[in-house]
């Protein structure tokens, strides 16, 4: 079973990078995912992971949506 706050933890992770920041909050994952903030509370409180948003998001930063779910390697793709 694919764990919430793991995959929450990878993005985080991808995040950091991204932006230059050392702590990302939950309003910076739900942006970068395109969701409404109160949504993305939503889903955090129900452990839902977004899946499509997570593809979408995987395709712009492009990074491999196998590492952000399962964490598989390799992390980015070429």
């Amino acid at each position: 079973m694919i764990d919430f706050q793991e995959v929450m933890k990878r993005m985080k992770k991808i995040l950091s990078l991204q932006m230059q920041k050392e702590k990302i909050l939950d309003k910076d994952i739900a942006q970068a995912l395109q969701l409404d903030p109160q949504y993305y509370a939503v889903i955090k409180k129900r452990k839902k992971i977004p899946f499509e948003a997570i593809a979408y998001f995987s395709q712009q930063y492009k990074v491999n949506m196998n590492w952000i779910l399962l964490a598989q390697k390799p992390q980015y793709l070429t």
